[in-house]
């Protein structure tokens, strides 16, 4: 038996007004974050996966930390390595905001969602985070159209990618996780001295 004819559940003014709603909320209670969308650089095509990635892009959106509470994630742990934190978080993002300032970015790999791999970074907190996980569909088709993501992210490890953002509080990520190493080399034959310089990039 089909559904009542006289009800119909995808009301275009009513997703409208709907939409304004969640878009108003989200400003209102939201935070002011940096999107930035990750450029692969160099890619190895056995394992999948990027050698080299770049930042040179950061967009000023706002978003809803989920848990008003605090990070969620397991926290601060000790390890033979040293202190790991593993905070992680799910910010909320307003489809219309995606589509109005970040979608229209070549570097996306798509452009009907933010990417896995992006970068999200959080001014409150000085913290980076690294979007793992994109939900598209939470909540569910209310009024018949989705209008939020909802990003799970955990914190960023650098590991030699290049921030060149124009923003001095993302671009000093790299100034201080960055190590150069200086390496001289004398040639036997004619005793000059050639400079190379080696990029190592190591975790704190």
């Amino acid at each position: 038996m089909p559904t009542n004819v006289f009800f119909n559940h995808a009301v275009q003014t009513e997703q409208h007004l709907y939409e304004d709603l969640v878009v108003e909320s989200l400003r209102i209670y939201g935070h002011d974050v940096f999107y930035l969308p990750r450029e692969i650089v160099e890619e190895d095509t056995i394992f999948n996966e990027d050698v080299q990635s770049r930042y040179g892009d950061a967009y000023s959106v706002e978003m809803y930390i989920e848990n008003t509470e605090g990070y969620e994630g397991e926290g601060d742990l000790m390890s033979k390595f040293g202190v790991q934190i593993r905070d992680s978080a799910t910010f909320v993002l307003s489809l219309r905001t995606w589509e109005r300032f970040v979608s229209l970015d070549s570097n996306l790999a798509t452009s009907l969602r933010p990417n896995e791999g992006d970068l999200i970074y959080f001014p409150l907190t000085g913290s980076m985070f690294e979007i793992k996980f994109v939900e598209h569909e939470d909540p569910f088709y209310q009024v018949g159209k989705l209008f939020v993501f909802k990003l799970q992210c955990e914190l960023f490890e650098y590991s030699g990618e290049d921030f060149d953002t124009d923003i001095a509080r993302i671009d000093q990520i790299e100034d201080e996780q960055a190590y150069i190493l200086s390496l001289i080399h004398i040639s036997e034959p004619t005793r000059q001295a050639e400079i190379s310089y080696a990029v190592f990039c190591l975790k704190k």
